[in-house]
């Protein structure tokens, strides 16, 4: 599964990015440093950011 990025990321190569599979998130500028994080977190993050 590949690292996925948000359509709404510009072209400045500074955005977080998601992995589904890993339940994890890293910093584009860093891609070699991960950040494990549970599901749950991943979509109570989603949701805040959208309010």
């Amino acid at each position: 599964m590949e690292w996925r990025r948000s359509s709404r990321s510009g072209s400045n190569g500074e955005c977080v990015e998601l992995r589904q599979d890993l339940a994890a998130v890293r910093d584009s500028k860093r891609p070699g440093v991960t950040l494990p994080v549970t599901r749950t977190a991943v979509r109570e993050l989603i949701t805040r950011l959208s309010r």
